[in-house]
């Protein structure tokens, strides 16, 4: 009889089930109490509509695995996602698309006599470029006349962090680091600016929604249950949905933006790093790339063009914006742009510190990209070569990596703020401290630049 050693520290709130991890393979465990749901989801038909329109994730029931695990009425393995992201490393469009799919799958269980009890956005996953709904555990049955319990946890994982984004600054997403289960709708209430006000949606959903769950929490009058038929619950998610729709991002220039159309590189410069990269990826193979610094993707698609999972991280939320759009109008689907700051990347969150992943902890990937990255993070955070080593060491097995020397235009452009407080700013000491936890395989000189890129591997 096989016993949980490996169950998933983020899978424990729900009685239904939870997931666990066999040699590496995700699989969920369906507890009985959940039988009349599953097999309802799985009979009616839901399950192959919601598949059928790339909203949910596709599984496969496991017989034998039942018939060793106590406790267990049903044993799913589920598709394997490349890269478990979460709603702090999304940008805008991707935070809008998992909540419109979220409205999507309550709206069609529905038709079938279901409803979402939960409306949690790390119950979306961006598979093949494409949010999908992942918690086969998360549907249970309507009753006629109640209204949408999940209402609250989705203004509070979805709406109010897109508000806040399109209406006040897009950096406020990272609130959601803080408030791990949503932003409370009194603290977005209060961020939102007064103009909000003449939008009926928000403030029907968030100012008055808000304004109405202090009162309840202070006890000034007992919660009253409103009556809602299947008609009008349908019109209310449309409404939800004319939300979302409705609030858009700003264009502006960012930082970065516009990196490729300044870049100090030559055309054959641009033109040997993309060779040199093309090269190591054929000669290495990886299944995995993670591209560090990725701006727009343009290297990005040079491992996800060859079939290769890759997720391109960026600092600046335009470019990732960008390269999101990007990626749906090529419908791409090995890409994954992602918003991150490796001078503060994605920590352990969560019950015990341990709820959510660090990024390190969803690694290693089999290789990584660190092109034009180095320069900021020595010279405008002060983080030493060996430090930087290290912490790539711990994510990747094959690393390439681009020395930007101070002759280069960009590394003076960092240095014209500050004093030159880095005597050891050299290739030689570059090498020197990433051999210590790499071994070097391949150096080129860019043509036209004085940039050196490297192919190693990790010792």
């Amino acid at each position: 009889m096989t016993t949980i050693n490996s169950r998933d520290k983020g899978s424990f709130r729900d009685p239904s089930g939870f997931l666990f991890y066999e040699k590496g393979e995700p699989y969920r465990m369906v507890a009985p109490a959940y039988k009349a749901q599953y097999d309802h989801l799985m009979s009616s038909g839901l399950y192959e509509a919601l598949v059928g329109k790339n909203l949910l994730l596709p599984h496969e029931e496991l017989r034998e695995a039942l018939q060793r695990m106590q406790g267990a009425y049903k044993i799913l393995k589920p598709r394997v996602i490349p890269f478990i992201s979460y709603p702090y490393e999304w940008c805008f469009s991707q935070l809008k698309a998992a909540a419109l799919a979220t409205l999507a799958v309550q709206k069609i269980a529905l038709r079938f006599g279901m409803t979402l009890k939960d409306a949690s956005c790390y119950n979306i996953q961006f598979f093949k470029g494409k949010a999908m709904f992942i918690d086969t555990l998360s549907f249970d049955f309507h009753k006629e006349g109640t209204p949408w319990v999940a209402y609250g946890q989705f203004c509070r994982h979805f709406l109010a962090p897109l508000a806040l984004m399109s209406e006040r600054d897009v950096r406020l997403s990272q609130l959601m680091r803080v408030f791990i289960d949503g932003i409370p709708l009194d603290l977005a209430s209060s961020l939102l600016p007064f103009s909000s006000n003449f939008k009926p949606s928000l403030l029907s959903h968030l100012r008055i929604h808000a304004a109405f769950q202090k009162r309840y929490e202070k006890g000034a009058e007992k919660k009253k249950t409103p009556r809602l038929s299947k008609a009008q619950l349908a019109a209310f998610l449309e409404s939800l949905k004319d939300a979302v729709e409705g609030l858009k991002l700003s264009s502006k220039r960012s930082e970065w933006g516009e990196y490729y159309g300044e870049t100090n590189y030559s055309s054959q410069a641009f033109q040997a790093k993309k060779d040199f990269i093309k090269a190591v990826v054929e000669e290495i193979s990886p299944k995995t790339v993670w591209d560090l610094g990725a701006n727009t993707g343009v290297f990005s698609r040079i491992a996800s063009g060859n079939g290769v999972s890759t997720v391109a991280f960026d600092i600046d939320h335009e470019t990732v914006e960008k390269n999101w759009h990007e990626v749906k109008m090529r419908k791409e689907t090995n890409l994954l742009p992602l918003l991150m700051d490796f001078t503060n990347p994605s920590s352990s969150l969560g019950w015990a510190g341990e709820e959510r992943m660090s990024l390190a902890e969803r690694g290693p990937a089999d290789m990584v990209f660190a092109l034009a990255l180095l320069h900021h993070l020595a010279i405008s955070n002060n983080v030493p070569f060996g430090e930087i080593a290290k912490f790539l060491s711990r994510i990747c097995s094959a690393l390439v990596i681009e020395f930007v020397p101070k002759e280069d235009s960009n590394a003076q452009f960092l240095l014209r703020s500050r004093d030159d407080i880095f005597p050891s700013y050299t290739k030689e000491h570059f090498e020197e401290a990433f051999s210590q936890f790499f071994r070097i395989i391949r150096q080129e000189q860019v043509i036209d630049s004085h940039r050196i890129l490297y192919l190693m591997k990790k010792i």
